[in-house]
């Protein structure tokens, strides 16, 4: 803010004629070029700042400082009533609804620190320091004054307490906003009802959306009656209609549907099919349980998950399941009902167009102008792959117990035989890819070391070592600050590549024996893009299936010509 200044008699007389009213005037404030005419029919209490060029127009405004440029019209009530720290601190019970895995939210929160809070519970000096770490920070955001930031529109609103705005902040006929941050470019519609909450960059909420005690990341948007509590959600995340209850929804966790249910759960890069659901207790120990769907999971239409439940990363769900299945170590599957069993198709998504085009279109898709969330989209990684390793084995193993089953029993799934046998090669083809493309970028630098495990640590591709070693430095106090532990995930995500191309070195010389020669390194490479090409001549063809003339049922509707209905399909679908 610039300099500000007390209002003159003259002033406060043509205040007063223009139909402003203050509790104190000798405590509003302004900006050396104020002119009357940016306030009318307004009421203020206690502290108020305008900032130049800054109107308020038949609204109440109590202790509160308007940026420049900004508009403050029409709105019951823009009040601060007493000191608060705008939404930073509050804790919001996600993934499990008794709040063991409760996360304290704050304005710069990135969805890797928000993942160690929430899953790393096993650690608790370290959950112990970055509480502390949180509650100076939002000690730090504290005041008694609320801020409206430069060249914001807050028009038609009801009642906005305790809410800290930013910059290019836009609020259009909210009903109740109450302590909380709105960062900038965040877009608040109308009806809206929002209480304990913290909104990141570019975020949007809107259309009669309830939300309580939530983080809604960087231009994620909720919308169109999308009911939230206890939930936290990451970048580029898309929800309406529907219903989130305590979940961790990682960046593009995507729901649509009214009839669509969240609870109790972690998400990421994933779409809920309409009518999707799951259930988060068994009626004895109460509401304790949870899931977790690994990154690029879908639920189809109806798809319903009994708690606890653990996929693996890109799998497909159709039908209902409560078994309380765990197919971590198979990325890349379809997971269906037969007959009230849960059966599993190993690696059959791996044929499928739709997790490729998925895949493709999260980049194109990316909103974000400050990118705070560490998002990795590289097809090929160490930790897909990994699994896809780790899947092999397993299915080897089941085999050789009883060569001759029909149906093989793994984590409380059905593996029917065949789908081991061709699960067995998709999977081989795809670690061939993987560990080609790996092999091809990055190089051999023994400062990156990328053996061993992988995580996904919402959204970002790191090593289990990597991890460690920033947590041990947070106990050890080396890591005094939230900016200190976010720059240290960026500097993995950084020499990403190289790490990637050390852990496949790594996988390579054991599935050989030996360190491998420039020749192994170079056929590794080229077989690489080979499998690669073959799969996608797969998914290719899958998506040729899709956009057959088989599927133009109903296109063409007045008219019985081939031709037209040719033409009208192709016209509305964009082929060719």
């Amino acid at each position: 803010m610039t300099a500000m200044r007390t209002l003159t008699a003259t002033e406060i007389a043509a205040l007063q004629v223009l139909g402003n009213s203050a509790e104190e005037w000798s405590q509003i404030r302004v900006a050396e070029d104020f002119r009357p005419e940016q306030l009318l029919r307004s009421h203020f209490e206690g502290m108020v700042e305008i900032a130049s060029g800054a109107r308020v127009i038949r609204s109440r405004v109590r202790n509160y400082r308007i940026g420049a440029g900004s508009l403050v019209e029409s709105v019951t009530a823009l009040e601060c009533r007493h000191r608060s720290a705008f939404g930073n601190g509050v804790g919001v019970a996600t993934m499990n609804e008794c709040g063991g895995r409760t996360v304290r939210i704050f304005d710069t929160m990135s969805a890797q620190v928000a993942y160690v809070m929430a899953v790393y519970r096993h650690r608790p000096q370290t959950i112990a320091a970055l509480e502390r770490m949180i509650d100076a920070h939002a000690e730090s955001r504290s005041a008694e004054i609320g801020d409206v930031g430069r060249n914001c529109r807050i028009v038609g609103a009801r009642f906005i307490r305790e809410v800290r705005i930013g910059n290019d902040v836009e609020i259009d006929g909210a009903s109740a906003l109450e302590n909380a941050t709105l960062c900038n470019g965040v877009r608040i519609g109308v009806d809206v009802k929002a209480y304990d909450f913290i909104a990141a960059e570019g975020a949007r909420i809107g259309n009669g959306s309830i939300v309580e005690r939530c983080f809604v990341g960087e231009s994620c948007i909720l919308d169109k009656g999308f009911s939230a509590a206890e939930s936290l959600f990451f970048a580029n995340s898309h929800c309406e209609n529907g219903e989130a209850a305590s979940i961790f929804a990682g960046p593009y966790t995507v729901s649509h549907h009214k009839s669509s249910l969240l609870i109790a759960g972690m998400f990421s890069f994933f779409n809920a099919g309409s009518g999707s659901n799951q259930s988060n207790h068994l009626f004895k120990s109460g509401a304790v349980h949870q899931s977790v769907h690994l990154r690029g999971c879908k639920f189809a239409s109806g798809a319903y998950i009994m708690s606890p439940a653990l996929e693996g990363a890109f799998t497909m769900v159709m039908g209902h399941h409560s078994y309380h299945h765990d197919t971590s170590a198979f990325p890349y599957s379809y997971l269906i009902e037969k007959e009230g069993r849960s059966h599993l198709m190993p690696g059959s998504n791996l044929t499928s167009y739709g997790a490729v085009r998925d895949i493709e279109k999260w980049p194109a898709r990316d909103r974000r102008t400050v990118r705070r969330d560490v998002i990795d989209f590289a097809e090929y990684n160490p930790y897909v792959t990994g699994a896809m390793i780790e899947a092999v084995n397993i299915l080897h193993t089941l085999q050789e117990q009883d060569p001759d089953a029909a149906v093989y029993t793994y984590n409380k799934t059905l593996i029917r035989s065949a789908s081991l046998q061709r699960g067995l090669k998709l999977y081989n083809r795809a670690i061939v890819a993987a560990l080609g493309a790996l092999l091809d970028r990055g190089e051999s630098n023994p400062r990156y070391d990328g053996t061993g495990r992988w995580a996904d640590l919402a959204g970002q591709y790191i090593t289990h070592r990597a991890v460690t070693e920033i947590l041990d430095a947070v106990d050890r106090g080396e890591l005094a600050g939230l900016p200190a532990i976010d720059n240290r995930f960026r500097v993995f995500d950084v020499h990403y590549d190289d790490y990637a191309h050390s852990w496949a070195m790594d996988v390579y010389t054991a599935l050989l024996g030996h360190t491998p020669t420039a020749a192994e390194m170079n056929e590794a490479i080229a077989a690489g893009h080979n499998a690669h090409a073959a799969m996608r001549r797969t998914t290719d063809a899958d998506r040729d299936r899709d956009s057959s003339l088989d599927m133009a049922v109903s296109y063409g509707l007045d008219d019985d010509r081939d031709e037209v209905r040719r033409e009208d399909y192709f016209a509305v679908r964009g082929l060719k």
